[in-house]
């Protein structure tokens, strides 16, 4: 039975008693009020026209069969100690008359005797009923009132459809560190017999959509224990008292079941570092943290009960909670590399009707920085278009327009342009990638140019690393390079139209911050030599913008701005060199895309006079407009 239904029962009961006590009381008033009809049956007795009278058990009622019509009897209500014959006899019916008909007695049917015991016992039902519903709500909300503080976890057992390692990729190391776990669960004593005591607590730490709560339940399909997941949220109440009595039930239900799985996702909630908020230390958060800190450093040390938390903000959890005995490992689960890109793909196109020329290999080249959720939509999106165009299989084809898709939206097509707005934008798009493709320490690959707007640019220059990137991979001269390409598309303005537009805005941005960057971070300054500037802060409670100290004084503030506008403006004069010495080559460019719109990287190869390269697509983190 369903558990509203359940909740229900009794007020339906009730309900649909006083529904039939109401019809039951219909049906006997109006069948006394049209079956007293005493005197039309003295009046054909008299006429001779009754030849028989049944007299029902009970004495209550007096049914006479007409010769006349025998289908259609006269019901008489009577008062049951009154005798019938004495009570026709007061109303005028000779004796003769009544010595010459026949009695009977009737016996009363079931129907009509269960009718008439729920009809005397239903006033009584309705009465008790109401009061036991009465009973049960109050018993209800006592329940509710007790059940207030304990844990909302959820308890997955084997019985509940499961993920696995296999289901789990991209990952190996992180995967590693939790396949420990499982087995030290499932086999303790060749851990034991070294010395080895069990991790109290296992931290994943990674960018969103890494997989950190995919990691979670595999371990919870294949330890074979009980595991309890719930969000750090769910501890936070607004009545004092609340999340902390939630942690120690939770405990006690995990203590009950051990060996056991406890799963925090988003522990950030709960865990920040305390003495951070402006009202003192002893609000409810920083009491369930406290309750916390002390169920996972108890005394009992022979539980067998492993914590697994997630977060994507480690900076900002309290170091009491990090310290070793409590969560003793840290596991990092970052975006996947290529290899591990293709081994994600793999496990999201199983059981998915693939081509037979889909190539993962490269679509995992060609999207660096895309994280396992990124590629599951990416996979998602392939097959939609590939439904949508009434196909039975995803293609390549499908699979490349996703990556675009994913990355910068749908194209806009229905955008309305003027002739000299897109003579603008390819030149634009041009100067970026012409630049790219003659800056070799740039180390990236012109995919595809395309004015067809897309989300918020006009046109797009999609341009991919010929690695994925690393702190150990950028290299000054790479950086400075980057900034050639990034500025060429302004340059490239200027040149042709002897102005520019605001369309550059975002390459200003984008390369005034890897110029401070180098600067300010990375020592990549001759004035100011290696020395990082800047530092951030502790207050986690204020934004973003306000979370990076300053540690130098005007005088260096001022330095740190010459050598910006420096390093960008010397990536600017060689980004308008670099299109002025090969104009010819940015105006074919040019020309093409305002006849074909789009040209993938062999066409551009092409016009520009380079060989072609194999045709790829490039990552969002390549994308210049």
């Amino acid at each position: 039975m369903p558990k509203s239904l359940r909740n229900n029962i009794i007020p339906i009961i009730l309900i649909t008693l006083v529904i039939a006590y109401a019809v039951m009381q219909f049906a006997s008033t109006s069948r006394r009020a049209e079956n007293s009809n005493l005197t039309e049956l003295v009046r054909q007795i008299n006429a001779g026209n009754i030849s028989e009278l049944v007299i029902s058990a009970d004495g209550s009622t007096i049914r006479a069969r007409r010769k006349d019509v025998p289908n259609v009897p006269i019901v008489v209500n009577k008062e049951t100690n009154v005798d019938a014959s004495a009570l026709l006899r007061n109303f005028g019916v000779p004796p003769e008359k009544l010595n010459s008909l026949t009695y009977s007695v009737e016996a009363v049917p079931f129907l009509t005797q269960l009718s008439s015991i729920i009809l005397y016992l239903l006033p009584v039902l309705l009465i008790g009923g109401f009061f036991l519903f009465s009973m049960r709500r109050a018993q209800s909300g006592a329940d509710q009132a007790f059940s207030f503080g304990r844990s909302r976890a959820r308890r997955i057992t084997s019985e509940h459809p499961v993920v696995t390692f296999a289901d789990v990729a991209g990952c190996d190391e992180a995967k590693q560190e939790l396949v420990e776990i499982v087995e030290f669960l499932k086999n303790p004593e060749k851990f034991i017999q070294l010395g080895a005591r069990i991790p109290k607590g296992v931290l994943l730490v990674g960018p969103p959509g890494s997989g950190k709560t995919l990691l979670a339940k595999a371990v919870a399909g294949e330890a074979g224990v009980p595991f309890f997941s719930l969000s750090g949220s769910e501890f936070v109440e607004l009545f004092v008292g609340v999340g902390a009595s939630r942690v120690r039930d939770l405990f006690d239900q995990a203590k009950k079941a051990a060996p056991c799985i406890v799963f925090i996702d988003e522990i950030d909630a709960v865990g920040r570092q305390r003495g951070a908020g402006l009202g003192g230390g002893n609000d409810e958060r920083e009491q369930t943290l406290n309750q916390m800190l002390v169920e996972m450093d108890g005394f009992n040390t022979d539980t067998n009960v492993i914590v697994t938390a997630a977060t994507n903000r480690p900076d900002i959890l309290d170091p009491a909670l990090l310290r070793p005995g409590r969560f003793d490992r840290r596991v990092v689960v970052d975006a996947p590399d290529v290899k591990g890109r293709e081994a994600i793909l793999k496990v999201h196109t199983r059981g998915k009707p693939l081509k037979s020329d889909v190539d993962l290999a490269l679509i995992a080249r060609q999207t660096p920085g895309f994280t396992g959720a990124d590629l599951e939509n990416l996979v998602n999106e392939a097959a939609i278009l590939a439904a949508r165009a009434g196909k039975t299989e995803i293609g390549q084809e499908e699979l490349q327009a996703a990556i675009e898709k994913v990355a910068l939206g749908p194209e806009r097509r229905s955008r309305l342009m003027t002739p000299r707005e897109k003579e603008i934008v390819a030149y634009h798009e041009a100067g970026h990638a012409v630049a790219a493709a003659l800056t070799p320490e740039a180390e990236i690959t012109v995919q595809k140019v395309t004015i067809v707007p897309r989300g918020m640019a006009g046109g797009v220059t999609w341009l991919t690393p010929e690695k994925d990137e690393t702190a150990l991979s950028m290299t000054r001269k790479r950086l400075e390079a980057q900034l050639v390409y990034m500025l060429a598309g302004r340059a490239a303005e200027e040149i042709i139209f002897e102005d520019v537009t605001a369309g550059a805005m975002n390459d200003l941005e984008r390369a005034s911050q890897i110029a401070r960057s180098m600067v300010r971070q990375y020592g990549m300054s001759d004035e100011l030599g290696p020395v990082s500037y800047g530092e951030r802060s502790d207050l986690i409670f204020l934004g973003r913008e306000l979370a990076e100290g300053r540690n130098y004084s005007e005088k260096i503030a001022e330095k740190i701005d010459n050598e910006v506008t420096k390093i960008i403006t010397r990536a600017y004069n060689r980004a308008k060199q670099l299109l002025s010495d090969n104009r010819d080559k940015l105006v074919a460019v040019a020309k093409a895309l305002l006849e074909r719109e789009t040209l993938d990287g062999n066409e551009f190869k092409a016009i520009i006079g380079l060989s072609p390269a194999p045709a790829a697509l490039p990552s969002p983190n390549g994308v210049s407009a």
